[in-house]
């Protein structure tokens, strides 16, 4: 078992996520440029010390059961890798906390990197780019994270495609299967985020156990389509988005979110649930991204555009 050195020092950089993107459950994402960026840091004194601020920062742990941390832990056992006596966290959050918008997969891949890079043999000079195995990262941090979609859009950037292999591992090998199609250049989204937060965990308790073979085979076809659309043809944002499998199962836990979707789609708009909820996310044409609003009271919705990263996270040399 190899030891994590003192004196070690990198700064991780990785952005939010939506996932699903209406029929695309649990295997497609997209990169959304809102970031969280930490700065680890390897000290010989033992023990922990994390600060946070930024997004829902009072939310936050700073002890070992923090996400990131025990993430790290997690993967260094993996490795193979013994922890340093001491490790320093800052963490800056810029993607809000229970919105759907893919934090928790953002830290877990945050902390895989994290560990990968602070037990490489050695490290580049400072300022560089740390060589990540990102294969590595998606698998361990879809894993972790339970489906692969928010996680592999944030290790990898713009928008994926993803599954993690059966239990056999005969259909994929034995690593979480990603494939990276090249979005249209027209594509674009819009955010909208509510106050209001929502356990990933609790919109997942409420979907059925199973859906009417019509119903899944409306929705692979749209699945399909949404590709295609999002890589060539985004005119077929608007039918592509439909879906038959989560949204409408889980109304009744974000009917505000809802509501927006139905008002938004009426007025010819691509708009589906992100994630989990309860934000809502827009896939539209850069042309016409500015004539979608929410509508409804003021302050209701705080409104992004966030844009798509087509890179994921990356780790330098601090």
């Amino acid at each position: 078992m190899t030891s994590v050195p003192a004196g070690r020092s990198v700064a991780v950089r990785v952005p939010a996520s939506s996932a699903n993107l209406g029929p695309g459950f649990d295997s497609l994402g997209l990169a959304l440029g809102l970031w969280d960026e930490y700065l680890f840091t390897t000290v010989a004194e033992p023990g922990l010390r994390v600060e946070v601020t930024g997004e829902d920062a009072a939310d936050v742990p700073t002890d070992e059961s923090h996400l990131v941390l025990a993430t790290m832990w997690h993967t260094w056992d993996l490795l193979g890798a013994k922890p340093p006596a001491g490790l320093a966290l800052e963490a800056r959050n810029g993607i809000p906390h229970g919105r759907g918008l893919g934090s928790s997969a953002a830290a877990i891949v945050a902390g895989v990197v994290a560990a990968q890079a602070l037990s490489a043999r050695c490290l580049p000079g400072r300022g560089s780019e740390v060589a990540i195995d990102l294969e590595l990262a998606g698998d361990v941090s879809s894993r972790l994270e339970g489906h692969p979609d928010n996680a592999s859009a944030s290790v990898h950037g713009g928008l994926t495609v993803s599954l993690i292999p059966d239990d056999s591992g005969r259909d994929a090998g034995d690593r979480t299967v990603t494939a990276s199609p090249a979005l249209h250049p027209d594509v674009d989204v819009v955010v909208f985020v509510p106050q209001e937060q929502l356990p990933t965990r609790t919109a997942r308790a409420v979907l059925p156990e199973s859906v009417p073979l019509a119903a899944a085979a409306a929705n692979a076809g749209r699945a399909a389509l949404l590709v295609h659309a999002l890589t060539t043809e985004p005119r077929h944002l608007h039918p592509a988005t439909r879906d038959w499998l989560h949204q409408d199962a889980r109304r009744t836990a974000y009917p505000d979110s809802m509501g927006l979707v139905d008002a938004l789609r009426a007025d010819g708009h691509a708009a589906v649930i992100s994630g989990a909820g309860p934000s809502v996310l827009v896939l539209t044409r850069r042309a016409v991204a500015d004539a979608v609003q929410a509508g409804g009271p003021a302050g209701r919705w705080r409104r992004l555009m966030p844009g798509i990263p087509q890179r994921g996270v990356v780790v330098t040399v601090a």
